[in-house]
């Protein structure tokens, strides 16, 4: 049998030319080698968003993390919302997971067919197959977190929703944190807090398949000793009066505590990064409560059984 012949030019593709080959000494620790930056500690303040026009403000550290798109974690973009009153937003981040809260303010929320008013205080978690348009009746702000970055690494879009946007009431929210408070054997706990869950993720007990979303109290005087977790941390402050801190580290001493700690001075609606695998204790050395938000990439984490959550 005689094939015709291919006429005109033909263009060889080497398919090797992007295989490479290392030494396992030189490269099974690209963090150590510094060809993958180390999460760095971060603080973003109130001033940020604490007045001027409406707009989205991403807690951007991507420049620092090698990513290509905004981040404040390898696989997280947390961000500030000022929407001013009558003011209208949409957001649409190719992401499988939103989480806001409510820091002050009040309005309408849209996904979809899903309508559903926000207040001071309150939580909500999306997913991210449509666009979340947002109108403020009140000058608004908003803690957001969302997982664009992790999507954007992987090379994927969302293509299907795993839950139901959810409403977290501020005074349901309110109501069950003064319960685990108010417990007689709350001293005895390594802290004071609640965890939002969502009835489609019983495996992980997390608000969303990627998210972790955790509301806590530091009560006057208390510490809340050295813990760490392979999830990164992005802590928001809800309230706190002086003398509300937090340390950090890579180990810890003979005593177990953090060795030549970082300090992090807390201030209400302050946002820091704790990096993943760090330890860290929370402090409130005043005569009242203190409350804060940790949004983690937790549901992830643990679904991968690589949380590894340590207390001392």
């Amino acid at each position: 049998m005689n094939l015709p012949a291919i006429t005109g030019a033909v263009h060889a593709i080497d398919q090797s030319s992007d295989a490479q080959f290392y030494e396992y000494s030189k490269a099974a620790n690209p963090i150590g080698a510094g060809l993958t930056p180390k999460i760095p500690y971060s603080l973003f303040p109130e001033a940020l968003y604490d007045s001027g026009p409406s707009r989205l403000v991403p807690l951007d550290l991507s420049a620092k993390l090698k990513c290509t798109a905004p981040a404040t974690g390898p696989g997280l973009c947390a961000n500030f919302i000022r929407l001013n009153a009558e003011d209208s937003m949409d957001l649409q981040p190719n992401a499988t997971s939103q989480v806001m809260y409510v820091i002050d303010g009040s309005g309408e929320l849209s996904y979809g067919e899903t309508r559903l008013s926000w207040d001071k205080g309150c939580f909500i978690a999306l997913p991210g197959l449509e666009i979340t348009h947002l109108t403020a009746k009140t000058d608004s702000r908003l803690y957001y977190v969302h997982d664009e970055p992790l999507l954007q690494y992987l090379g994927v879009k969302i293509s299907a929703d795993r839950f139901r946007p959810t409403l977290y009431p501020a005074n349901v929210a309110q109501q069950k944190l003064r319960e685990a408070a108010d417990d007689p054997r709350a001293g005895d706990r390594s802290r004071i807090s609640i965890l939002l869950g969502n009835r489609n993720f019983e495996q992980t007990r997390t608000v969303t398949h990627v998210l972790w979303a955790m509301y806590g109290i530091v009560p006057p005087g208390a510490i809340q000793k050295p813990h760490r977790h392979q999830s990164i941390a992005l802590d928001f402050i809800v309230d706190c009066p002086e003398g509300c801190y937090t340390l950090v580290g890579t180990q810890l001493d003979d005593s177990g505590q953090i060795k030549n700690p970082r300090r992090v001075d807390w201030s209400p609606g302050l946002a820091f990064v704790t990096p993943p695998g760090y330890w860290h204790a929370h402090y409130n050395e005043s005569e009242a409560e203190a409350f804060l938000i940790p949004i983690q990439d937790a549901g992830l984490q643990t679904y991968l059984r690589s949380l590894d959550i340590r207390f001392t």
